[in-house]
């Protein structure tokens, strides 16, 4: 099993929380999903290393193993890889990732650690935003004023 959670609904009609990001079409359906690394590759876009590495330093956690010791990943690896790829593009450092992987690992008893740090998380991508925002308005700014004083083309 991976560091993935699956979204349930308990008796009381409570959901658990899901890591994945909104469910994607997987290339096999569950019960034919054993991927090999190469596979992964190039479902996800991720180098073989960096999926390796991902696994030494706890953001991978069980990846099944066939007969002959080949990691198998499954369609919860792929969401869970994929939800990885989201908080990358956030700019969480990777020890946040890691903390948050192990948080998920401690069970439903870390749900508001994990809320506040995805809130942080979430305060941080919008403060970006605004400076991007900024920055861009710099950059058309000056797009424009030099559209605008291009010499006259000369005439013949």
């Amino acid at each position: 099993m991976t560091v993935m959670e699956t979204e349930t609904t308990d008796s009381a009609g409570s959901k658990a929380d899901s890591c994945a990001s909104a469910p994607t079409a997987h290339p096999c359906p569950a019960g034919q999903d054993h991927y090999t690394i190469s596979e992964v590759v190039a479902f996800i876009g991720l180098t073989a290393h960096t999926l390796r590495w991902y696994e030494r330093i706890g953001l991978m956690t069980h990846i099944d193993r066939s007969h002959t010791g080949q990691r198998r990943y499954r369609n919860r690896d792929l969401d869970w890889l994929t939800f990885i790829g989201k908080l990358r593009l956030t700019g969480m450092p990777v020890a946040d990732m890691v903390r948050y992987a192990e948080l998920v690992r401690e069970g439903d008893h870390t749900f508001t650690q994990r809320h506040e740090l995805l809130e942080q998380t979430r305060r941080d991508v919008r403060t970006r935003i605004t400076e991007l925002q900024g920055t861009l308005a710099v950059l058309d700014y000056k797009i424009n004023f030099y559209a605008d004083a291009r010499p006259a083309p000369e005439r013949r």
